[in-house]
């Protein structure tokens, strides 16, 4: 019998430990995020990203954003891509389109792990705004108000970070709420 109870504060206990773990990181789609799997591995599982997962396959990006990192990524919602014109996301998802899709998302992903505190001192050490250079080339301008990023594309569209802080093993994730678009 005590043995049992033991058992089972034991059990408890766990339960407790690994619910905690979890909570560190934010849910992201509906999905439980772990610190302890990569980029890939946590998208999949977010319902609210389903288009951005299918864009990173078409465009070859699995390997690379399940690779050591470390990266951050401002990851778009399906929503994001719906606001896009009518037909954009289709389009852009044709193979022959491979290289803007490509180009497209690879603006939405830095060479650095950098938390939105990290972000945000950045911005204010510039004055109240940062440029952060994408590993596609793109110049983001970073500005914060009210403890919320916002990030200005090149063409001067405007996304605001809704999650931030998700960590991975290779890095780390920020939801934003649109796409970010390169200078075409």
């Amino acid at each position: 019998m005590i043995k049992s109870v033991l058992r089972g504060f034991a059990l408890a206990a766990a339960m407790s430990a690994v619910a905690f773990a979890a909570a560190k990181n934010p849910t992201v789609g509906g999905a439980a995020m772990f610190d302890s799997r990569n980029i890939i591995e946590n998208a999949v599982n977010s319902k609210d990203h389903t288009t951005l997962v299918a864009a990173v396959k078409a465009a070859g990006l699995v390997g690379t954003l399940e690779g050591k990192g470390p990266f951050t990524v401002f990851a778009p919602t399906n929503e994001a891509f719906a606001a896009l014109p009518k037909g954009t996301v289709d389009t852009l998802l044709k193979p022959e389109n491979k290289a803007t899709l490509t180009k497209v998302l690879t603006c939405h992903v830095v060479a650095a792990d950098a938390m939105a505190k990290t972000v945000a001192k950045m911005i204010k050490d510039d004055g109240g705004e940062h440029d952060i250079k994408t590993v596609g080339g793109c110049v983001l301008k970073a500005k914060e108000s009210m403890g919320k990023i916002t990030l200005i594309d090149e063409n001067g569209g405007v996304s605001h970070v809704t999650i931030a802080d998700v960590k991975q093993s290779n890095g780390v994730i920020h939801v934003v709420d649109k796409v970010l678009l390169p200078k075409m």
